[in-house]
């Protein structure tokens, strides 16, 4: 078995903690000869400003080039809310999809059974709600230029940000979907604003040509921004792979989040392109943030980190029957009745952010004893 580097980057807030958990599960993969992974730590956002004045040294910079993947954790917290724009813990993250060219986001949105109830939705609307939001992550208008505030001649002031999308950067993140749906259900829903902006219709026609030329065999819908958020309230199970842009993809994969009710139970990854060998940069972190309002209180819910390691070991490593391990064990935790408190529900007992690490590995082993 190949050995893999692992970039540990546990951030501000939570991340500390759920990380930690996460650490605890490749250790005991690791421990069974399940992976054979070298792991470096770093600090970054928040973390790396108290230490270093940035939210990203050259030398994290560096481990992140030569690592063959990320765990992430999170940054951001109202320590730094006063610190220069340029500065904020935020830039540690868009930093590194910037310099690995991290360009695709992929968020799962599922509903494990026993959490049904815990959805904002009727649970006959979510159940075995299984969607893919394919996220374009380095381009759109959280990168475009012109951007700023200006100071009016007449008085008051103007922000400008800039939608801007090229052919290049529509396709290769259009290539990424088409491809997992064809391991999935064979159905892509491209989403944008064609209707008002010429940055949906560039994403709609080059779409529409990627499709006919190379994947006739993916079934391709198109849908508009605004549609989609009413669609994934009314009935979510209809979609497969959703395609986005930045903007549209950072909002609706919140939204698709909140369907299986809680930020805290989602991981996502961001993949680069391959290389020669076919390998690809990744970040793999949760989707939930550093949550401040309960750092250090033992009562963040683990389960995003533990799910992103898991989409690591499937999607950097192809360790399928790892990750499947992993996912098996959270689900077995969940229909145990333990519940941290952001998916609590009635009935059911609440746990701490390490007892729910604990059921983890205990579940973990079940399955492996009964293999012998």
């Amino acid at each position: 078995m190949t050995t893999r580097r692992i970039l540990v980057l546990p951030g501000d807030g939570i991340g500390p903690e759920v990380m930690r958990e996460a650490r605890r599960v490749l250790d005991w993969l690791q421990r069974r000869g399940m992976v054979d992974v070298e792991c470096a730590e770093g600090l970054v956002g928040g973390a790396s400003i108290d230490a270093h004045e940035t939210p990203l040294t050259d030398e994290v910079r560096e481990q992140a080039l030569a690592a063959d993947a990320i765990l992430f954790g999170a940054v951001g917290g109202p320590k730094w809310a006063s610190i220069a724009f340029d500065r904020r813990p935020e830039l540690g993250i868009l930093g590194l999809r910037k310099s690995l060219d991290l360009f695709a986001n992929l968020r799962p949105a599922m509903v494990f059974d026993a959490l049904t109830e815990a959805s904002a939705l009727k649970p006959e609307r979510i159940a075995q709600l299984d969607l893919m939001m394919v996220r374009e992550l380095t381009g759109g208008i959280y990168f475009g230029e012109p951007r700023g505030i200006e100071t009016l001649a007449g008085g008051g002031r103007r922000a400008v940000n800039t939608q801007s999308y090229t052919t290049n950067e529509i396709v290769r993140v259009a290539h990424l979907a088409f491809e997992l749906a064809r391991k999935r259900h064979g159905r892509v829903c491209s989403v944008e604003k064609a209707n008002v902006m010429e940055t949906g219709v560039l994403w709609r026609e080059e779409v529409q040509a990627l499709r006919d030329r190379t994947y006739p065999d993916v079934t391709l819908t198109h849908m508009y921004a605004d549609n989609c958020a009413m669609q994934l309230v009314r009935a979510p199970t209809q979609f497969d792979v959703i395609l986005t842009d930045n903007l549209f993809g950072d909002i609706l994969s919140d939204l698709a989040a909140m369907l299986t009710g809680s930020l805290g139970m989602l991981p996502s990854a961001s993949l680069g392109a391959p290389d020669g060998a076919g390998r690809r940069k990744a970040l793999y972190e949760p989707i939930h943030g550093s949550a401040p309002d309960i750092a250090g209180k033992g009562s963040a819910n683990p389960l995003a980190m533990i799910l992103s390691l898991a989409m690591m070991l499937r999607y950097s490593f192809d360790l399928g029957a790892a990750a499947e391990l992993i996912e098996k064990a959270v689900a077995a935790v969940l229909e145990s009745g333990l519940r941290t408190a952001d998916i609590m529900q009635p009935g059911k007992a609440r746990v701490s952010t390490s007892v729910m690490g604990d059921a983890i590995l205990r579940a973990l082993e079940r399955p492996a004893s009964a293999k012998g």
